[in-house]
């Protein structure tokens, strides 16, 4: 079994005069990465490693999550996520080592979004429709797989085990 974490990037700051790849978190942003990470270490989803956009926002995010993981993480800088569509997302994924069975992805959308679209076939309804309505800012989808390699990983072949969002962290 493979577990794949999508992961948006959290908050960052309008766009100004910066360039679109420096755009940091906000105060909120920043919570909400270190609330996600929680989430994931308290539901036992620890990545074995992690892939993620090289926009500072998605790194800021990446480094809130394991910040709150509070385990070294191997993590892989991977500028072709930056606004990548989904075929990019999934050329990426089919990369990934076979020795890592849980892979966090950080990235941006619609990209993100459109990949756990594209790549969930099954799971609970209450989930699905969860995700139907939208990938916020934190949002993390998890997907289960049943392969061996993630050179194996296809349209619609995972089922959706959560979908979570900073709205639902805090209620």
């Amino acid at each position: 079994m493979r577990r794949l974490l999508l992961l948006r990037h959290a908050k960052a700051v309008p766009h100004s005069a910066e360039t679109d790849l420096e755009r940091v978190l906000t105060k909120r942003g920043l919570d909400d990465a270190l609330a996600m990470g929680e989430w994931i270490r308290s539901s036992g989803l620890i990545p074995d490693a992690a892939v993620v956009s090289h926009a500072r926002r998605t790194r800021q995010t990446l480094s809130q999550v394991l910040e709150a993981v509070g385990k070294h993480v191997p993590v892989f800088l991977e500028p072709r996520l930056y606004h990548a569509d989904p075929a990019t997302l999934l050329e990426e994924l089919h990369t990934a080592p076979d020795h890592v069975h849980t892979l966090l992805v950080v990235g941006h959308n619609p990209g993100i979004s459109e990949l756990a679209h594209y790549l969930t076939g099954s799971g609970e309804a209450s989930q699905l429709a969860h995700l139907a309505q939208g990938f916020p800012t934190a949002a993390l989808a998890v997907i289960d797989f049943e392969m061996n390699t993630w050179a194996q990983a296809s349209p619609y072949a995972g089922r959706l085990k959560e979908y979570v969002t900073p709205a639902t962290l805090a209620k």
